[in-house]
């Protein structure tokens, strides 16, 4: 008997303070069959919300395309405010292998939902981690950097044109944002309050926890 194959995905997506927009965004992942709904963790500081999915390969990628298409309908990048790090209404979106598929199968599937968001819905697509296209843009920061404000500078650049999707800033790509599509493995994340304004404490801690070393906020 074979295994099943189930992958996992979670997008991060720039809205932690309207419910309704949330639950929208949710209700489509929801509506796609062989998927299943594990959690929706939003944050109104951050105002940004983590949520992870699991399902069979191909509903997983189309309940990830759909969230996509959602969230690039109700959310406006030029009027997004929050503490966290993003460049668009969908920032990052990566594909954890989980039982009966390899890194290698989430990597086709990171390339397969990153052409069709970048051609169907207009929205510059950068990929990541596993699913980079060169060494620099296997780390996330380094994609992510200048943000969504730095977004425009970022397309006119040669050097960092996207994967799939336009190299315009136009109407269109000023309220979706960008979006990272990647392959990963398993993240633990959370977050730890400090009593004090200097960055420089919170950079020092975040390199010793992080595997991946030093990422500062640019």
């Amino acid at each position: 008997m074979s295994e099943q194959k189930i992958v996992e995905c979670v997008p991060n997506f720039s809205e932690g303070r309207n419910i309704r927009v949330i639950e929208q965004i949710a209700d489509v992942i929801k509506s796609v069959d062989g998927v299943e709904l594990k959690d929706i963790d939003p944050g109104a500081a951050t105002n940004r919300t983590v949520i992870t999915f699991i399902g069979n390969p191909d509903g997983v990628v189309e309940a990830a395309f759909q969230a996509i298409k959602k969230a690039a309908e109700l959310i406006d990048m030029r009027k997004h405010h929050g503490a966290h790090p993003r460049m668009g209404a969908t920032d990052v979106c990566p594909f954890v292998p989980v039982t009966g598929v390899t890194m290698d199968d989430c990597i086709e599937l990171a390339k397969k939902l990153g052409e069709r968001v970048g051609e169907e819905l207009n929205i510059p697509v950068y990929l990541y981690e596993y699913a980079a296209t060169s060494p620099e843009r296997r780390n996330l920061a380094y994609v992510r950097r200048g943000e969504y404000e730095g977004l425009q500078e970022k397309l006119a650049d040669p050097n960092m044109k996207p994967d799939f999707g336009p190299a315009k800033f136009d109407d269109s790509v000023a309220k979706t944002g960008a979006t990272a599509i990647g392959a990963r493995e398993f993240l633990i994340a959370y977050n730890i309050d400090l009593n004090t304004t200097e960055k420089n404490y919170a950079t020092d801690i975040a390199f010793e926890l992080r595997e991946k070393g030093r990422s500062a906020r640019r």
